[in-house]
């Protein structure tokens, strides 16, 4: 038995994380959920949130928007849709851009504008949420 968690965090950008981890906590669809070293096999629909990685006492916060999580006898795989790092996120600069993502709904003309104008308001409300939980 090894004290460590095998885990790796793949977007369609790159891979934001590989490593060994004391534990992760995955926004799953059907609620949150603890992965720790021996964990039993298990495959998640990923909800918009925040995936906490603990390692060594610290804890680093991460927005994961849609994907999967697997976990195997090797260890955690999440491929997340969109992946943020929440310590790079500027909370002045989100809660512009939050505004000008609402004014760009308002002020859209067409359905498929108004469609992207919409998810990306949702994702940084999303960011946002996970910020302050």
């Amino acid at each position: 038995m090894t004290d460590k968690l095998s885990f790796a965090l793949v977007s369609p950008e790159r891979e934001l994380f590989h490593g060994q981890v004391d534990h992760v906590v995955v926004p799953g669809s059907e609620g949150e959920f603890g992965v720790s070293p021996n964990h039993a096999p298990v495959m998640s629909v990923i909800k918009p949130g925040a995936l906490k990685v603990m390692n060594e006492g610290a804890v680093r916060r991460i927005f994961v928007n849609g994907g999967f999580a697997d976990v195997t006898p090797d260890g955690l795989t999440v491929l997340a849709e969109d992946a943020v790092d929440l310590a790079d996120i500027d909370p002045t600069q989100l809660d512009q851009d939050l505004r000008n993502a609402a004014d760009d709904v308002r002020d859209a003309s067409g359905g498929a504008q108004r469609d992207a104008a919409q998810r990306k308001l949702a994702r940084l409300e999303g960011i946002k949420a996970a910020m302050t939980r």
